[in-house]
């Protein structure tokens, strides 16, 4: 309906937020809001606002945590901001917002988003170790409990969930995605999408979810941050592009754009990602927002020239509000004056943003997150704050046993354990990179956790041993190159690591990286450990004592010679606020690990990419055939050193031969698949059981197998159950080269175990 056709009633409520907005002090453009639909509440206050008010809207600027300067200040009741980033105090944010709903004409208020990736003030594990659980319900207590800390501290939107497909652990970024698997990863986009969003946007401890980052960014080239993807379009729409997808179905209210090109096109400038795939193929009616200075980093990328055409390409392409903005501020005036940006487009983007405003409940209450100055807690980081029993029962689920010879584990509660390594002491390091708000002082570390359990019921030793780097020139390459160096020489270090050790009964140490490794701009040529630290486990192992590694990292390291170290060996990420509880209970028996590994650990960097859902070749490597002229390293096994889908538990689990319901499926019918599961152990305990398909036969070569379903079931010891999975034609279909998604008739394998590798197989046809 336009403004010409408009009801008595809408024109009287116009006539009233146009009074409100001119003469009340404060929150007046919050009172029609109820008394018009949203389409009409926007296009009527879009109709009031002048060019530079609505360029305004595009621009999203920096929050410190210092009062804002007066020019911040200015820039907001002008109407020349309409956004802000960054965590800052509840009384900074009451004053930005003051400044837009007091003193701007239009009082329109703010919105604020930051980075709250795994947790706010409570964090918890990194995303890579939550897709580790397997556990949707787990995943999302994590965001749910997340949602509602940053909604507390006054923000209205999280640059979360990032659902980048990377099968590159080179990239630092890749421990805050969830794996290397398309359908894994889409389920949990979806699971986070709502987590965070809650019942809508607006809703009590909820915030705006903004998916990260469109797209592609986790292929890039060489595994290096900010590098070029190139991909063919299947690849494309077959495997990185559905977990962007899920999140948008699951309702998500805003899409992050990535830094980098895509196919020679900057993501920034691309209107076929932003405008032909996202609006018009996916309908997606949200807010786009460019990465950090994006619009800006068009002219390095080759494609403006300078401020005016990167304004000038990012604004068509279609992104609608520009992060960190310089450009869209100072060039989209004189563009639209020319018109070489129509009236139009910007309208089109301002929309978004009074939408996604409108959505988070903003403009019914500018301080519905904030609240009055009364509200405000005393301490920020009260432990009262704290959500530590979710936190360490979500941790303990995200725990990967890799190995367990000669049942080293779990420890006894008795004797002597030596705890060795620099990340055994280490508050800041288990929080993982973008941790929010979390505190170090408020985490607990493996050598708190496993004293709290032992409590003087065992004797616990500590000592150093390495640092865990001693590189300061990669130090200092790094974004949080904050890495704490103890200036002991090496072999002082090593030498009480080695008398404590002579001490114990058993030796665990804990080592890895520090989270500034594995964080944006921190990407790897080698996965080996870091510094010193494989030199101190080898010399822990010719103690004799038995050897239990921890791994503490955010990446699959390549630790084949640690492996065969070690006695056991338990990857634990990094795992939050209660990291240090949740591992001690896994390692002393309190709790029985069940993750399984979301993304495969290569042998050495030289067999990246690796990832269990590859293409066949013309001429696979047959185990025990002849590997001659077959696609094989022949340095190295071909097999990865730890596949997609494993992890052990304390107890041992058994498959049955696997029932099918029929063996011929059609469009109009579904297939059910029957299996029987054992604990044939002596613990009760948690197992993913895991389904794939393979496409034996099609009009392009398909993968050896996709993951299509899990269950995650608890038995006690002994018990067995039988598990049902229903396939359809959904299952069956892939994007073939034309891009047409559909279903081929043909055999079709269908597996079934508790990792990619070790599974049992049935077969049957689809026509």
């Amino acid at each position: 309906m336009d403004g010409f056709h408009r009801s008595r009633h809408d024109r009287l409520c116009l006539f009233a937020l146009f009074i409100s907005l001119q003469c009340a002090p404060v929150l007046a453009v919050t009172q029609p809001a109820p008394a018009l639909d949203k389409t009409t509440f926007i296009n009527q206050l879009l109709d009031q606002m002048t060019p530079e008010e609505k360029i305004g809207q595009l621009r999203q600027r920096f929050a410190s945590s210092a009062m804002p300067e007066p020019e911040v200040l200015q820039s907001i009741a002008a109407g020349k901001t309409g956004a802000m980033f960054g965590m800052a105090p509840r009384p900074v944010i009451r004053a930005l917002q003051d400044a837009a709903v007091k003193q701007s004409r239009l009082k329109i208020p703010l919105f604020f988003g930051y980075d709250v990736i795994h947790g706010h003030r409570t964090i918890f594990p990194i995303n890579l170790a939550l897709a580790s659980s397997w556990d949707m319900d787990a995943i999302a207590v994590s965001g749910r409990i997340a949602a509602k800390e940053a909604s507390a501290d006054g923000l209205d939107m999280t640059f979360a969930p990032m659902v980048d497909i990377s099968r590159d652990p080179r990239w630092g970024r890749i421990s805050e995605g969830f794996g290397e698997d398309t359908y894994l990863v889409s389920r949990i986009a979806g699971v986070m999408t709502k987590a965070f969003q809650g019942e809508a946007p607006s809703a009590p401890g909820s915030i705006m979810a903004c998916v990260k980052h469109f797209a592609l960014y986790g292929a890039v080239e060489g595994g290096r941050d900010y590098n070029s993807t190139d991909m063919s379009p299947v690849r494309m729409y077959q495997d990185y592009l559905p977990p962007y997808r899920a999140a948008i179905d699951a309702g998500a209210g805003s899409m992050m754009v990535a830094l980098t090109t895509v196919n020679g096109v900057p993501a920034t400038a691309n209107d076929w990602l932003l405008q032909d795939l996202l609006r018009k193929d996916w309908g997606f009616k949200g807010l786009t927002l460019s990465d950090h200075g994006a619009v800006a980093e068009l002219i390095e990328h080759g494609v403006a020239r300078d401020g005016r055409q990167a304004a000038k390409a990012a604004i068509k392409a279609g992104i609608d509000m520009s992060m960190s903005d310089t450009f869209y501020g100072q060039e989209l005036p004189g563009l639209l004056l020319s018109g070489e940006v129509s009236r139009q487009e910007i309208d089109n983007a301002v929309r978004q943003v009074l939408v996604a405003k409108y959505d988070m409940g903003l403009f019914a209450d500018p301080y519905r997150r904030i609240g009055s100055a009364n509200d405000d807690p005393i301490d920020s980081h009260a432990e009262s704050r704290l959500h530590r029993a979710q936190a360490r029962e979500v941790a303990r689920k995200t725990l990967v046993l890799l190995k367990n010879s000669n049942d080293t584990l779990p420890l006894k509660k008795q004797g002597t354990i030596a705890l060795v390594g620099p990340l055994a002491k280490n508050p800041v390091d288990i929080l993982g990179s973008w941790h929010a708000s979390g505190q170090p002082s408020q985490s607990v570390t493996v050598y708190d956790g496993l004293a709290s359990a032992l409590h003087n019921k065992a004797t616990l030793l500590y000592a150093r041993g390495a640092n865990i780097i001693e590189d300061k020139t990669s130090i200092d390459k790094l974004a949080d190159g904050n890495v704490e160096i103890d200036p002991r020489p090496a072999t002082q270090m090593l030498e009480q690591a080695l008398d404590v050790a002579r001490q114990a009964d058993v030796v665990v140490a804990v080592l890895g990286e520090s989270r500034g490794m594995t964080h944006e701009a921190a990407s790897r040529t080698n996965l080996s450990l870091p510094g010193r630290q494989s030199e101190l486990l080898a010399a822990l192992k010719a103690t004799g004592k038995p050897l239990v590694l921890v791994l503490m990292n955010g990446r699959p390291l390549s630790i084949g010679k640690e492996h065969d170290l070690a006695d056991a060996v338990l990857e634990t990420w990094f795992s939050g606020t209660e990291g240090g509880n949740a591992i001690a209970d896994v390692l002393l028996g309190d709790y029985n690990p069940s993750g399984k590994l979301p993304i495969t650990f290569p042998r050495s960097v030289g067999q990246i990419p690796t990832y269990y859902n590859h293409l066949n070749t013309g001429r696979p490597l047959t185990p025990g055939a002849s590997a001659i002229y077959t696609s094989q390293y022949f340095d190295l096994p071909h097999s990865p050193l730890y596949p997609f889908g494993y992890g052990l538990s304390y107890t041992d689990f058994s498959l049955s031969d696997i029932t099918l319901s029929t063996q011929r499926l059609s469009a109009d019918n579904t297939l059910e698949a029957s299996i029987k599961v054992k604990n044939t152990g002596t613990r009760d305990g948690e197992t993913v059981v895991q389904l794939y398909i393979q496409d034996v036969s099609a009009s392009i070569s398909r993968p050896v197998k996709e993951l299509k379903d899990f269950q995650k079931i608890m038995l006690k010891a002994g018990e067995e159950r039988t598990l049902h999975f229903t396939v359809d034609e959904h299952d069956l279909k892939f994007y073939n080269s034309r891009l047409q998604y559909a279903a081929e008739p043909g055999e079709f394998n269908l597996q079934i175990g508790l990792d990619s590798q070790n599974v049992k197989q049935q077969r049957f046809e689809w026509q």
